[in-house]
């Protein structure tokens, strides 16, 4: 008992730190205030972030950035749609990224642009073009051209939005088997330690007095003359 404890408890401990320190240093949660990105992602819902940094970005991700002169420095998500070497043009009708047409089964609606006007852009090396799945109320790239076209370095990136919260659900459910494992093992210790005592305390068996001239058990008694 004393060994099965002491390994559930090492087990358990080692489980639980294990999955709350990937928890706390790889992902984080936030919590939408605008509308931007709807019907994606609403305002008031929480919403699972991958900690990473923005040599990981693909396009069609939904990245959480902050950049000093925009946003008073805030944290906000948007989607990526360009990144460095992309051609991006917006013809007033449809969306094209280097002359293919954009599906965007994402957008609120059906509006693409939400009455922002044409624009073509060449996404500069290191940088993205962001827009929000809202296009109708979103301040995104289109609104910065005068800044490199309105683009943003890729390291202001902060983590990428995920699809579902999975893994950290896996994390969660892992520290608490952890929990529990470490509980039992600290029950059987306390059993093995109390049986241990019990045991050193106990009396040995009574064995009959032979050294005091009676015999010991299971041997007859000698025979004596009257």
């Amino acid at each position: 008992m004393l060994i099965t404890g002491a390994v559930l408890a090492v087990l358990g401990i080692v489980l639980t730190a294990g999955a709350l320190w990937t928890i706390r240093s790889d992902y984080t949660t936030v919590t939408p205030r605008g509308e931007s990105m709807e019907p994606t992602y609403v305002p008031g819902h929480r919403v699972f972030i991958e900690k990473t940094g923005g040599e990981k970005t693909r396009k069609g991700d939904v990245v959480l950035f902050s950049v000093p002169d925009r946003y008073n420095g805030e944290a906000v998500m948007q989607r990526v749609i360009g990144l460095g070497g992309d051609h991006v043009v917006f013809d007033g009708t449809r969306l094209t990224v280097n002359g293919a047409p954009l599906k965007e089964p994402y957008l609120k609606g059906t509006e693409v642009d939400g009455g922002h006007g044409p624009y073509d852009v060449k996404v500069p090396a290191g940088r993205m073009f962001l827009l929000g799945d809202n296009r109708a109320n979103a301040n995104d790239s289109r609104y910065f051209s005068g800044e490199k076209v309105g683009t943003v370095p890729v390291t202001a990136v902060r983590g990428r939005a995920l699809d579902d919260a999975t893994m950290p659900t896996v994390l969660g459910l892992g520290a608490i088997v952890g929990v529990v494992l470490a509980l039992a093992g600290a029950v059987c210790t306390l059993v093995g330690l109390l049986t241990r005592g019990r045991r050193a305390t106990t009396p040995p068996p009574f064995t009959g007095y032979a050294g005091a001239g009676y015999p010991a058990p299971g041997v007859p008694p000698p025979f004596r003359r009257p």
